[in-house]
């Protein structure tokens, strides 16, 4: 298995990029994301747009993609952890071989500082989290703004 990692020094170009969020998109099945949102984060990752950084893992066998994870940098300390594991998908061909969990351990490994990352209550993924010593220390809860709320559509204030 080889690792390639991508960062600000080493970034992938823009088919590189497509191919790891349309893996990511794939492999992630029913916990994904768009792929527009996808590759936001790996623009954020290696630095091409205006944010703290992160990185991204890509293993590969025989340069078939095996496991795509990508971590960003939070900006932050203490409160809020220094590092968001955003994503992290192996081929479902690969599944059970242990590349995850090494995917895991090198992020865990390299990243400086502490590390968060959502995962649903019924993801089988979330037994392997426990395992490298992820926690539950909160209940994650979102507001969503109202399309008529969002940026650029503000609603009126009244007091």
């Amino acid at each position: 298995m080889k690792i390639t990692r991508y960062d600000e020094h080493n970034k992938p170009g823009p088919e590189e990029k497509k191919a790891l969020a349309a893996f990511l998109f794939k492999h992630l099945g029913d916990f994904s994301d768009d792929t527009a949102d996808i590759e936001k984060a790996i623009n954020y990752a290696v630095k091409d747009t205006d944010s703290p950084g992160g990185f991204v893992l890509k293993s590969t066998q025989d340069d078939f993609i095996t496991c795509v994870l990508v971590v960003t940098r939070t900006g932050m300390t203490g409160f809020v952890p220094e590092n968001l594991l955003v994503y992290i998908a192996t081929h479902s061909a690969f599944r059970g071989q242990g590349i995850g969990r090494k995917m895991m351990q090198l992020a865990l490994e390299t990243a400086q500082g502490n590390m968060a990352l959502h995962v649903e209550p019924h993801n089988r993924a979330r037994r392997l989290y426990e395992e490298l010593g992820f926690t539950n220390k909160y209940l994650e809860m979102r507001y969503i703004k109202p399309q008529e709320e969002a940026p650029g559509n503000p609603s009126p204030l009244s007091c």
